[in-house]
């Protein structure tokens, strides 16, 4: 495993972040998920981000990424959502028969921590701090 650095820290920290279109409108289809992710990629060395894996499907996008401690999270989503949001349906037209508001994006998002070790092996490792080892 390969951990990131700046100056003071070691850090290594994946999301899983989903991003549903407003309603749930199937309106995402290859054309439209390339420019997502072209306009992702656009703006993430703004924020300190790596894109890892992208995916869609027809009312929703999955993005795992890796950030630094300081990425402001959620500044970067908003940013994101707004700016797609805008170019897309500027873009593609047609997306304005299923969306017919300014809205692209839902105004919710799930975003989840992912990689290394499970919760519960976390969980016990801390429990076990102290405690004389068995060897």
């Amino acid at each position: 495993m390969k951990f990131d650095s700046n100056k003071h820290s070691v850090f290594l920290l994946y999301y899983h972040l989903i991003l549903v279109t407003k309603y749930r409108r199937d309106v995402i289809d290859e054309k439209i998920s390339k420019r997502l992710k072209e306009i992702f990629e656009y703006i993430q060395p703004n924020y300190n981000i790596t894109l890892i894996e992208w995916n869609h499907d027809k009312d929703h996008i999955h993005v795992l990424f890796k950030a630094t401690p300081t990425t402001p999270l959620s500044k970067f989503i908003n940013a994101y959502k707004s700016a797609s949001s805008r170019l897309v349906k500027k873009e593609f037209p047609e997306i304005k028969q299923k969306l017919w508001k300014e809205y692209f994006w839902s105004r919710s998002y799930c975003l989840l921590t992912s990689g290394g070790a499970p919760v519960e092996v976390i969980r016990r490792y801390i429990e076990s701090q102290g405690e004389e080892r068995k060897c």
